[in-house]
């Protein structure tokens, strides 16, 4: 959420935009991140299973993708709610995912595999049909017009997400910022591979079901901005 990579439409969607790391990390932290953080770690280098459910110490029957996860309590609440889904969470801003490490560390879930660097590398790893749902929650929407190409949302990674998500698969974006919601929602259409869910205004101004909230959510409501939550099925 909001520290999340970024794509500039070009022909293969690699970039990274923003900044990797904040404030220095505590001695606990910077533990977790050598010690912890390489147990639940993927590593694209290497070649995905066949069935990506063998992937996660803990069976599980159905596997979600949550890019950019901030400081993670939107992804823990879901880990710790669904127990019989994998999750793949991807956050290169390091203090984020020390964070989430943080909250994992003293009973690390079977359900969790962790990525701290581009999302577009794990899009790539990801074996055809193998994803149930895609998150993408509060990213950062650069809003000045001329970095909107830094923007997540792209036909090149929306390729890679219909390319990995199973028929029928969800593809879930939240914002609060009007014209990144737009956005998506034009470049959704422009695809031609996702049927955006809503029937009604209260089927996008709700938030999904047993939602936590989030920090940028908050942050969102003191300022006066309300949020979308736009859910696309993939065709």
């Amino acid at each position: 959420m909001r520290k999340v990579t970024g794509d500039s439409q070009n022909s293969t969607g690699r970039a990274f935009f923003g900044r990797r790391k904040g404030k220095p990390l505590r001695d606990r932290q910077a533990r977790n991140l050598a010690e912890l953080l390489p147990t639940l770690a993927i590593d694209p280098g290497t070649p995905a299973p066949a069935d990506l459910r063998a992937a996660f110490a803990a069976p599980v029957e159905r596997v979600r993708l949550e890019i950019g996860f901030g400081g993670g309590e939107h992804l823990f609440h879901r880990v710790e709610e669904n127990p019989k889904t994998g999750f793949i969470g991807v956050e290169p801003f390091v203090n984020s995912m020390a964070k989430l490490l943080g909250r994992v560390e003293e009973r690390t879930p079977g359900n969790l595999r962790l990525y701290d660097d581009d999302a577009v590398d794990i899009l790539d790893w990801l074996p055809d049909a193998s994803i149930d749902q895609i998150d993408l929650l509060y990213p950062d929407p650069w809003p000045k017009k001329k970095h909107w190409k830094r923007r997540f949302v792209s036909q090149p990674n929306l390729e890679r997400f219909h390319r990995v998500l199973k028929p029928g698969g969800m593809f879930c974006f939240a914002s609060d910022i009007d014209s990144y919601i737009n956005w998506t929602l034009l470049h959704c259409r422009r695809h031609g591979g996702f049927e955006w869910q809503a029937r009604g205004a209260a089927d996008w101004l709700t938030p999904y079901d047993n939602w936590p909230g989030t920090r940028y959510e908050d942050k969102a409501k003191r300022e006066g901005r309300g949020s979308a939550y736009l859910t696309f099925k993939r065709l």
